[in-house]
């Protein structure tokens, strides 16, 4: 079965984007900001590769201690990952 794609929108809603891809924090390795903020421990662990078909853990990154999400949600700056709208994409 071949799957034809109508426009931008279409190819975003059906393509799996790991969690930097979807917030573009530039975070990832070799990313943008990766070298003024630091590398996002997400794109890097491998223990996780592959869960919910993403790279690293970019598709379980509630589950990475250090991430910059979990660094936000404990200077609450930022919410719960359930109320998250990539954690709610996944």
């Amino acid at each position: 079965m071949k799957l034809l794609i109508n426009n931008n929108r279409d190819f975003y809603m059906c393509k799996k984007l790991n969690c930097w891809e979807f917030k573009n924090c530039g975070r990832e390795r070799g990313g943008l900001l990766a070298d003024t903020l630091g590398e996002c421990p997400v794109s890097n662990s491998m223990k996780f590769d592959g869960q919910n078909n993403g790279v690293g853990a970019g598709r379980a990154c509630w589950l990475i201690p250090n991430s910059a999400c979990a660094k936000n949600r404990l200077n609450n700056t930022s919410r719960s990952c359930f109320d998250c709208a990539f954690y709610k994409r996944v």
